[in-house]
């Protein structure tokens, strides 16, 4: 059978049934693109991203799970209070009111860039509502002092999306989550850029990136940074799938598979020919690897 490339975001989801709803979680008024049923299995996006990141994983997924892919608070469509500092625990308790919104004794974590932090400090945290987790491009760690510097070069990038929204700055801050600038579609580049125009959403992707790349620039001199402090993969003892690049920009996949022993009972997975972006960039490839791992038992294998 010819293997025919879907491009477009909701192309991927073509005979699955899902639907874009909303959860009041705690306060936070959520929205959640969903599918399938069985385990809950929670997709938690990057800083300043939104549900569709996982666009081309979600139908795969649902076969075998019930999928959340959620607007973390002050993301996407999901509410965005101005109080908040948006400091690490600000995500973790909403992912908390979340679970506790969908009835969920436990549930599956996969998290991408900020939503792998999330996923380790709500795991060292509420370790009995967690089954398996997945660290995509994200882990507690020592970070080098070229991955300082590119996140400095990719916050000014957000900076200027936040304060100037054009469709090219947007591409550009995109572009910085891919290998390859191709997979920037323009479908993708629109639907971003028009999250952003909603009220008050640029201005607010400006304050939480820059709440999060200075909480990691904090590690630079506070080796206990919540993004830095390699303790918490200590204290996690469940089946842990760390998913890397080659490309992964700001932390090398050296640097992980080195944090990543840390971790009791894990899998480190590299990719090769993706950025930020696995999940997106080689989907299936990711899916193919995290479902493997979801559905059967963690091996403790490294893989290159």
């Amino acid at each position: 059978m010819q293997n025919i490339e879907l491009n477009s975001i909701w192309n991927n989801l073509i005979g699955t049934e899902f639907k874009q709803t909303y959860y009041q979680a705690g306060s936070i008024r959520t929205r959640v693109i969903e599918a399938g049923t069985g385990e809950p299995l929670i997709f938690l996006h990057g800083t300043g991203g939104h549900a569709e990141a996982y666009a081309r994983n979600i139908a795969a997924h649902a076969n075998y799970f019930h999928v959340y892919a959620i607007d973390m608070v002050g993301h996407g469509f999901s509410d965005k209070p101005e109080e908040l500092d948006y400091k690490i625990n600000d995500f973790v308790n909403h992912l908390k009111d979340f679970i506790d919104v969908i009835g969920a004794d436990k549930v599956n974590l996969s998290g991408e860039s900020l939503g792998a932090f999330v996923s380790v400090h709500f795991t060292h945290q509420y370790p009995e509502r967690v089954n398996r987790l997945v660290l995509n491009t994200g882990i507690t760690g020592p970070w080098t002092e070229q991955g300082y510097q590119e996140l400095e070069d990719m916050l000014v990038r957000s900076q200027q999306a936040s304060e100037t929204l054009t469709m090219e700055s947007v591409r550009k801050r995109l572009e910085w989550l891919m290998e390859n600038k191709n997979d920037v579609t323009d479908e993708l580049v629109e639907t971003r850029h028009y999250i952003y125009s909603q009220p008050g959403a640029a201005k607010m992707m400006g304050k939480i990136t820059q709440s999060v790349v200075n909480s990691i620039l904090e590690s630079r001199t506070n080796p206990k940074a919540a993004f830095a402090d390699d303790r918490l993969l200590s204290s996690i003892e469940h089946e842990t799938l760390v998913f890397w690049t080659f490309s992964n920009p700001a932390q090398p996949w050296v640097v992980a598979e080195k944090a990543a022993t840390n971790l009791a009972n894990h899998r480190f997975y590299l990719m090769e020919d993706a950025g930020h972006w696995p999940q997106w960039e080689k989907a299936d490839e990711f899916n193919q690897v995290h479902l493997e791992f979801l559905r059967f038992r963690c091996r403790n294998t490294i893989q290159k």
